[in-house]
């Protein structure tokens, strides 16, 4: 697929047939998605990637607020991954200090950075997916034992379309851009 046309016809997909997801397709987008650019090359976006059902069950029913849009989508989806970031490195010196006046965000951008090229390799893939944030990052964090170097940044349900949704309405270059 032509890069340009995978921006454009990438779409936000919450409902999934129960067709698992390979390994080695799984591996190859988050192959993709080590090649983002990141603070400093710090390269600091982990992949937790659960196929275990009963996993996947308790994240939906203990860990998304009673959101219960949230928690059909990851009920429904046949993998989940748990984005997370190596904390205290994005936007930091050597010394500890914050290099800008941004302090950590970088962290969270360079983790959304990472988050859309795994979604765009996912859609070249045959693959749909959603990025999720409402989440109880503590909680899920438990749920799979995640490393105290970590913190989770998103969830992204994967999996094979069941839907194929619309484009919503997008505005144009002219609305959003100021050449100066």
């Amino acid at each position: 697929m032509e890069l340009i046309e995978c921006i454009k016809t990438r779409r936000t997909v919450r409902k999934f047939t129960d067709k698992p997801v390979s390994k080695e397709t799984l591996t190859e987008m988050i192959s993709a998605a080590a090649y983002v650019p990141s603070w400093k090359n710090s390269q600091t976006a982990r992949w937790n990637v659960i196929t275990d059902r009963a996993i996947i069950e308790k994240i939906a029913l203990e860990a998304t607020f009673g959101f219960e849009h949230n928690r059909d989508i990851i009920l429904g989806c046949p993998c989940l991954v748990v984005q997370s970031a190596v904390t205290k490195r994005c936007g930091y010196e050597r010394d500890g200090s914050f290099t800008t006046s941004k302090g950590d965000s970088w962290e969270m951008y360079d983790s959304g950075i990472a988050a859309q090229t795994f979604s765009l390799a996912a859609h070249n893939a045959g693959l749909g997916s959603v990025i999720m944030g409402i989440i109880d990052d503590k909680k899920i964090a438990g749920i799979i034992k995640l490393p105290d170097t970590e913190r989770i940044t998103a969830a992204i349900a994967v999996g094979y379309p069941a839907e194929e949704p619309n484009c919503p309405p997008k505005k144009s270059a002219e609305e959003i851009a100021r050449f100066i």
